[in-house]
């Protein structure tokens, strides 16, 4: 009988793909603004820098503040 030996397949190697620093940097620096923005409103808004008056900012997002840990009254 012919003893056949089946030879394990290499599968190729995959090869990372580098983007460049100019194509992320744009969209970096949009979430780093839009997260301060929400990070403002949910944490500071209503308190002593308050951009709006009246308390639907505070209302619409007190929950959220007690979920993050922001004291708020």
């Amino acid at each position: 009988m012919a003893h056949s030996a089946a030879s394990p397949a290499i599968a190729p190697s995959a090869t990372p793909v580098t983007l460049p620093i100019r194509a992320i940097l744009p969209w970096a620096v949009f979430f780093g603004v839009l997260m301060l923005v929400l990070l403002y409103f949910v944490g500071a808004e209503q308190g002593a820098t308050s951009l709006m008056s009246g308390e639907n900012v505070h209302e619409w997002l007190h929950d959220g503040r007690h979920l993050l840990g922001f004291p708020c009254h």
